[in-house]
């Protein structure tokens, strides 16, 4: 992959997420594409909620030290949620970051120890994994670095897995090409396989299904049922890309029209379209819109650079 496809992925998929975040809270007023667009040509700009806050979070810590480390990832949210805590984020990040700040315990405890020890299945690891899928495409460790980052706030294997196939359906999409046919079988099943619970792997199997049949797409959210679990919300959202790979727009219009976590599922979607499709593919007048948008353009383009040199570095290294 050239440098510039490279940065066109990497820019693609946060900003597509970011815009499927935005879009898709708006849409919880529409009922129609016709009435979404309508909405999102009404406004000066597009704001964005706790999802695109997290995932920011989490490239500026990835950026910042060039790794991956859970006590820094969680100062970094902590930080962003403390200076910005009106972005809508749930009950669990908050209490998480007050224990930590007030009891001097671990992020990882203060996770498990909610929803009475269970830890939490929201979809709020799964949310905010772009820039994982993105920084991490090449390592075949990704699944256990996408749970070491989720632990921060989300030790339910569940919420664990739906973030890990997300991050996987990203670091896929972006090393295909677009010029030929979408492997859409051949995507579905690798998806499938990469789970590791019953329930994440009944419904991935459930939208193969579905895939090969022809459903409305409102049709197959009220079977795949849509919540804010996730996965609840997870599987709709890959549906709408795998259904809808060739175009970012009618993925997004597809995740965020038919029920549910509009916004996250719309967010989740637009990571995995942008991946594919590159930033080209976003209208423009959505992307000038996008409430701060350069600085997210920054980090996926920070983000770019040293996911490149590490994999060069990698590569004269086996020479």
């Amino acid at each position: 992959m050239t440098q510039t496809n490279l940065v066109s992925r990497f820019l693609g998929s946060m900003v597509g997420s970011a815009l499927g975040d935005a879009i898709g809270e708006m849409a919880f007023h529409a009922r129609s594409a016709e009435a979404l667009r309508a909405h999102i040509n009404a406004q000066d700009y597009l704001k964005y909620t706790d999802d695109t806050a997290m995932a920011i979070g989490l490239a500026e810590s990835l950026t910042a030290i060039g790794r991956l480390d859970e006590q820094h990832l969680g100062d970094t949210f902590r930080a962003n949620y403390d200076r910005e805590p009106w972005r809508g984020y749930g009950m669990g990040p908050p209490t998480i970051f007050y224990r930590v700040k007030h009891e001097g315990i671990s992020y990882r405890q203060a996770a498990g120890e909610i929803f009475k020890g269970q830890g939490s299945f929201g979809n709020g690891a799964a949310m905010r994994v772009a820039p994982l899928g993105l920084f991490f495409h090449a390592d075949a460790e990704l699944y256990a670095l996408v749970e070491k980052a989720s632990l921060v706030t989300h030790t339910h294997p569940i919420a664990i897995d739906g973030a890990a196939v997300v991050a996987l359906a990203i670091a896929e999409a972006m090393q295909l090409g677009t010029q030929s046919d979408f492997p859409r079988e051949a995507f579905v099943r690798s998806l499938i396989d990469a789970c590791r619970t019953d329930e994440m792997c009944e419904k991935m199997c459930l939208v193969q299904e579905l895939l090969a049949q022809d459903i409305a797409d409102y049709q197959v959210g009220r079977t795949l049922k849509m919540s804010v679990a996730t996965h609840e919300s997870v599987p709709f959202a890959l549906f709408a890309f795998l259904k809808y790979p060739k175009s970012y727009v009618d993925c997004l219009y597809c995740a965020s029209l038919n029920g549910g976590d509009r916004d996250t599922m719309a967010a989740m979607a637009g990571g995995v379209a942008g991946a594919y499709l590159g930033i080209e593919a976003m209208p423009q007048e959505w992307r000038h819109k996008l409430e701060n948008r350069a600085y997210i353009e920054e980090l996926a383009c920070k983000l770019a650079e040293i996911a490149r040199k590490e994999e060069n570095d990698a590569h004269r290294h086996h020479q």
